[in-house]
């Protein structure tokens, strides 16, 4: 699946999203996602997991694509873990 076409969908149902697509074997189906949003504010990992896995439901259902690495974050942790990384 083109990667555009994963973030098109997240950010349809996560406006403020920010999300990065990698290709973790070469194939375009097995794919590690990175997504901040402010959505993910005061729920559970599981709980933003979920919310990814019922965007790619169908794609997943179809084989579309096979299997999805994620991680997940608000901008709050984001910027905080930027700021980590460039001590």
């Amino acid at each position: 699946m083109e990667f555009e076409n994963v973030k098109s969908l997240i950010k349809n149902k996560i406006p403020d999203a920010d999300v990065t697509v990698i290709d973790l074997t070469g194939t375009k189906d097995h794919l590690g996602l990175e997504i901040v949003s402010n959505e993910f504010t005061g729920k559970r990992l599981i709980q933003q997991h979920q919310m990814i896995m019922d965007i790619l439901k169908e794609e997943l259902n179809q084989n579309i694509i096979h299997a999805v690495q994620i991680k997940t974050m608000t901008k709050e942790q984001k910027e905080k873990q930027n700021g980590k990384e460039s001590l």
